[in-house]
């Protein structure tokens, strides 16, 4: 089995630059395994066994901090992480319809990415917008008061950056 499914070569340079940066301070995991987040979009699972090595830990003691936290990722995701709200207020706005009309405009379901690696869909308990009810966040931009009209404006921004990159 492909343990790297993007099918991108990994920047070990990078990764070992950042646990170089990190190393020996137990304490250290989470922000280490922020920045290898930050700088390579996901944690790679070739990866946990230099970071363990790296902070004295067992392999399998990062591996648990990696899967609990919702905020790591050991796949890679999209370019574009759309986070649909489902939280109460949203709920009562409408949050339902809104993530039907993205998951056929992306035709993606809830936890997928593209095959191009441009958008990832998620949902979420809450993004703490809720007088912007309902809303999403594509990576760390909030959109709010949203309708179909809306979403699909907003998902045509995010698709003509990729066509100017």
């Amino acid at each position: 089995m492909d343990s790297n499914p993007s099918h991108q070569p990994i920047d070990w340079k990078t990764l070992t630059e950042i646990i170089e940066a990190h190393r020996t301070r137990k304490w250290s995991l989470i922000p280490m395994l922020q920045a290898v987040q930050e700088a390579i979009g996901y944690i790679p699972p070739e990866a946990i066994e230099p970071i363990a090595d790296a902070l004295n830990m067992q392999p399998a003691e990062v591996q648990g901090v990696v899967t609990f936290y919702a905020g790591f990722s050991l796949k890679p995701k999209g370019k574009c992480v759309l986070k649909v709200c489902r939280g109460t207020a949203c709920h009562v706005k409408g949050s339902r319809s809104i993530l039907r009309h993205v998951k056929n405009e992306l035709d993606l379901e809830e936890g997928e990415t593209s095959a191009d690696y441009q958008f990832t869909l998620e949902t979420v308990a809450c993004l703490g917008a809720c007088f912007l009810a309902p809303t999403m966040m594509v990576n760390r931009d909030y959109f709010g008061k949203l309708n179909p009209t809306k979403v699909t404006s907003v998902l045509g921004q995010y698709r003509k950056n990729r066509e100017d990159d």
